[in-house]
């Protein structure tokens, strides 16, 4: 079978599974991606060039639609160059609808299967949009316009699709009701033989002279970037009353200071300073550590030495972050927003707690450094959540390719996962 993947940053959420179809071999495989991709090439590779400042829309309703068209329409030009030179007509397209690449690839290879990772439908209610009442939107009219257009593109793509799927039940069901019968449930899934409790792991924090250890109080938090989203402002806010109540704490802050999700910060400024300089007068220093971006190893020891992991974020796409801190054997204190409340149960293999409640969260983070013996069997629960349901080799990527073979049309497939209804 031969096998296209589409994504602008590739290999995205298809690295996993492209390099098990590499490694078993019987599939032919490509990728297309952004020339701007600077991620190593570990199947034959073609790039595409976009520029979005070239692009100009004369309507601010269809800005949206305007980039992913044209990042869609250099996508097709970059397909028919790799047909034509190559000769390489894909079985199965893979891809990512969220930037536009799928739109136009019907109208190259009209007869491949597509199936596109439906990260996030946007509407104005029930979700992340307007849910965080700090940061109301002051033209709310064409706010609420706005969220609407940008799922022109992305209906665009599930109309010419096969088949869709989403990481989490709660992500599937926020599709229009007319496409949920040719979605699927199928999580990239979590390397649970890597991401595992290491009592011997130790990691050094060289500025601050610091070695911690598993049974160290260690508080983590961690995101790709400290933003209102992932309740950055919320943590914050909690930490004077922790760290006071628990005075051989440390709290270890991982994440950049650049915006992946909703506004950026007023300019000059970042969120995070925005937020530490609204709490720092309460805070022990010596005791706040922000790390930064930091290599993998090292956020995978910090995992495994945490005592409390803290995990916020609005109704939005779920972190892989949170997943492995689970798999790690990390206690994790969490949000109760969708899709958190799908994989933790509280008191049964996570603490959770209402968004905005900073002393909720403070509380819960005490007693839980407070008792650790009696958490140990909320964080045993909690590895063997992500083992029984997302563990990557004997769960998600049994799933992902018999699903690849059925939407393939291998005759001997098995069924796909069931649809959301």
């Amino acid at each position: 079978m031969r096998i296209l993947f589409l994504h602008q940053n590739f290999p995205g959420q298809f690295v996993h599974l492209a390099q098990e179809l590499q490694r078993r071999g019987g599939y032919e495989l490509h990728a297309l991606t952004d020339a701007a991709n600077t991620r190593p090439e570990f199947i034959p590779t073609t790039r595409y060039h976009f520029n979005p400042a070239k692009l100009q829309a004369s309507l601010p309703l269809a800005q949206n639609y305007a980039l992913r068209a044209a990042r869609g329409e250099a996508v097709a030009r970059a397909l028919v160059a790799l047909r034509d030179e190559t000769g390489f007509v894909p079985d199965l397209i893979i891809g990512h609808l969220g930037w536009g690449e799928t739109l136009f690839v019907r109208d190259v290879f009209p007869k491949a299967r597509q199936i596109v990772h439906a990260e996030f439908y946007y509407t104005s209610e029930g979700a992340d949009a307007g849910f965080d009442p700090e940061f109301r939107h002051s033209d709310d009219f064409s706010w609420r316009l706005g969220l609407r257009a940008k799922n022109a593109a992305i209906l665009q793509a599930i109309v010419d699709a096969d088949f869709a799927l989403a990481p989490t039940a709660w992500q599937a069901a926020r599709l229009p009701r007319e496409f949920r019968g040719k979605t699927a449930v199928l999580h990239e899934g979590i390397d649970t033989d890597k991401v595992a409790p290491d009592a011997a792991a130790r990691l050094k924090l060289q500025n601050a002279g610091v070695e911690m250890k598993p049974g160290d109080e260690i508080i983590t938090f961690v995101n790709r970037n400290l933003e209102p989203y992932r309740g950055y402002h919320i943590f914050m806010r909690a930490l004077p009353k922790i760290l006071k109540a628990r005075p051989k704490a440390r709290v270890v802050i991982v994440g950049g200071h650049d915006v992946s999700y909703g506004p950026a910060a007023s300019p000059g400024k970042t969120w995070k300073q925005i937020f530490l300089d609204e709490v720092k007068a309460g805070l022990p220093m010596d005791r706040v550590h922000f790390t930064g971006k930091v290599p993998y190893p090292d956020y995978l020891r910090l995992m495994q030495i945490s005592a409390v992991h803290v995990y916020l974020t609005y109704p939005f796409v779920l972190s892989w972050s949170m997943l492995e801190a689970m798999s790690a054997g990390a206690l994790v204190v969490a949000s109760n927003t969708a899709p958190v409340a799908e994989v933790i149960e509280h008191g049964k293999n996570g603490l959770l707690f209402n968004f905005f409640d900073k002393e909720m969260l403070a509380n819960q983070v005490i007693e839980a450094l407070a008792l650790p013996s009696s958490m140990r069997a909320i964080r045993a629960r909690a590895r063997a959540t992500i083992v029984e349901r997302y563990d990557l080799q004997r769960v998600c990527l049994p799933q992902w390719l018999r699903f690849i073979d059925f939407a393939g049309g291998k005759p001997a497939a098995a069924p796909k996962p069931p649809d959301i209804t």
